[in-house]
């Protein structure tokens, strides 16, 4: 079992500086080229993969170009473009709520506030913090998907269990200038080693401190269960 440093600012400052060494070359892997592109790309990944969102939207985005396209298509049609994209169904709604919204209240513009995202369809604090720190350069917090939630969990940086909880759990400690680029450090760890099942220990940078470390730990602290 990793042993984790004294305090919680000093494990993330020393887990920061590791997985930063580990992955400099980690970002957002979305393709998009526009703000309305990137809220669509966001809105579709939940609970899907980037590759299958990314796959989807390469046509999706020659079709749709502007919120008012959004708006104008039905939700069967919408439903159809973007079939094998998880809750196909919802998410076409989703998608022409937004498209509406967009076009009444915004001039066809994405916000670039987080009220006003997260009063759009389909968008909760998660993806309003990914458009705003992409399209908007604006970082309001940290962006806590379930890699950030199972690490940060399992590392001992947080014992809570709610995305929102976590997140502001991680503001207290992580570094301001680095809330941007914690989620991503993360993501690319939890899909390099630190998976659901079975992590990788044997190979993690970040095993010595880790409290989850499956050598001899007993129990997952991401999940509460034993090994």
């Amino acid at each position: 079992m990793g042993t984790p440093l004294d305090s919680r600012e000093a494990q993330v400052t020393e887990v920061v500086d590791r997985l930063y060494e580990e992955y400099p070359d980690t970002d957002i892997s979305l393709n998009f080229s526009t703000e309305l592109e990137l809220l669509v790309a966001v809105v579709l990944s939940a609970q899907c993969t980037d590759e299958r969102v990314n796959d989807v939207c390469e046509d999706l985005f020659e079709t749709y170009q502007a919120a008012e396209d959004y708006a104008q298509a039905s939700e069967a049609q919408l439903a159809e473009d973007i079939y094998g994209i998880t809750f196909h169904n919802n998410k076409a709604g989703y998608l022409k709520g937004i498209g509406e919204i967009l076009v009444a209240e915004h001039d066809g513009e994405v916000p670039d506030t987080m009220s006003e995202l997260t009063d759009l369809p389909g968008v909760g604090r998660k993806t309003a913090n990914v458009v705003l720190q992409h399209a908007h350069d604006v970082t309001e917090g940290i962006v806590v998907d379930t890699h950030v939630q199972r690490i940060s969990r399992r590392l001992g940086i947080t014992e809570e269990k709610r995305p929102e909880a976590i997140e502001s759990d991680l503001v207290d400690v992580v570094p301001e200038k680095d809330w941007r680029m914690f989620t991503h450090l993360f993501i690319s760890h939890g899909r390099a080693t630190c998976t659901a099942r079975n992590p990788d220990c044997d190979d993690c940078v970040l095993a010595d401190l880790c409290p989850s470390e499956r050598g001899d730990a007993d129990a997952d602290l991401a999940s509460g269960e034993a090994w």
